[in-house]
């Protein structure tokens, strides 16, 4: 995405354009479910001045505005995402805490339509998927195979 392409974002959500709006929507973009802290550091790296404060603010804003969504794994720090126009899902590595994005299963967002709403009005639902990420399954293959090895004992003197 390009600079004009936020501007225009944050203009349709009627947000004021300022240059840490623009940082952080370019931060979130270039760091898919990114923490806090990993887009505090992408603003400061491109606005040495900023604060982490407005940083937060900006988060906060984006998020209330739609134009970011906010999603928080059970166990995780708050993390946030510029995909918002659909109801996907993610998968969460039990070990490395990565994060991925899954596509409902059937249909455009079959899961907004649940058998009873109990008088709520739904408007987003939230499916985490948890496993291990490629990295982490094939580490904790090579460990197995490692642990299998026979241990060395060491000699009575």
């Amino acid at each position: 995405m390009t600079t004009t392409t936020y501007t225009e974002m944050l203009r349709g959500a009627a947000l004021r354009v300022t240059r840490p709006r623009l940082a952080v929507l370019g931060a979130v973009h270039d760091h898919p479910h990114a923490d806090t802290e990993t887009v505090f550091g992408a603003v400061r790296a491109t606005l040495p001045g900023v604060s982490r404060q407005a940083v937060y603010d900006v988060l906060h804003a984006l998020t209330d505005s739609g134009l970011l969504r906010r999603i928080q794994p059970s166990g995780s720090v708050a993390r946030y995402e510029t995909r918002t126009g659909d109801n996907h899902h993610h998968v969460v590595c039990r070990v490395c805490g990565a994060i991925a994005d899954v596509d409902c299963a059937v249909g455009s967002a079959p899961c907004l339509t649940p058998v009873s709403s109990h008088g709520f009005t739904v408007d987003e639902a939230e499916v985490v998927y948890w496993g291990r990420c490629e990295t982490c399954s094939a580490q904790r293959h090579s460990v197995t195979h490692t642990s299998e090895q026979p241990t060395l004992r060491r000699g009575i003197s």
